[in-house]
């Protein structure tokens, strides 16, 4: 389901985790500029957005998240991590063509970012049956 993610900042390789609570995820603007945004809600975090870091593409077609305002945007990562039901961490790389489609969720003046997932791939079985939603970029 993506639970870490691996991307460059500057000229430092940066991983970050969602079970932190500063976890922060980088956002490719219209400009080509990138910008980081706060990665979901935990337990006891505030305001209430949705709590965890994902959003189901299914549960976003139906309308879950309009009163969240939302805004598809790209997450700017070269990997992604998912875990094995074992518990072992696998690192994904993104082709250089895709990234993560992200989930801006907007309550007045708070935004949060959420990670859109589809079903996982089939041959990849032995993983969560979520998968982060990878997108075409534009050239």
């Amino acid at each position: 389901m993506c639970a870490g993610v691996e991307c460059k900042d500057g000229n430092r390789i940066v991983r970050v985790y969602f079970p932190n609570p500063r976890a922060a995820l980088p956002v490719r603007l219209k400009s080509g500029a990138t910008s980081w945004l706060a990665w979901g809600r935990r337990e006891g975090e505030t305001p209430a957005f949705p709590l965890g870091g994902w959003a189901r593409l299914e549960s976003i077609q139906a309308g879950k998240w309009e009163k969240y305002k939302p805004r598809p945007v790209v997450i700017a990562v070269q990997r992604f991590m998912e875990k094995d039901r074992q518990g072992v961490s696998h690192w994904f790389e993104i082709p250089e063509t895709k990234m993560i489609q992200g989930l801006l969720a907007n309550q007045g003046a708070e935004s949060r970012l959420y990670v859109v997932t589809t079903r996982a791939p089939s041959e990849l079985p032995g993983f969560h049956e979520r998968w982060p939603r990878l997108v075409a970029i534009a050239a």
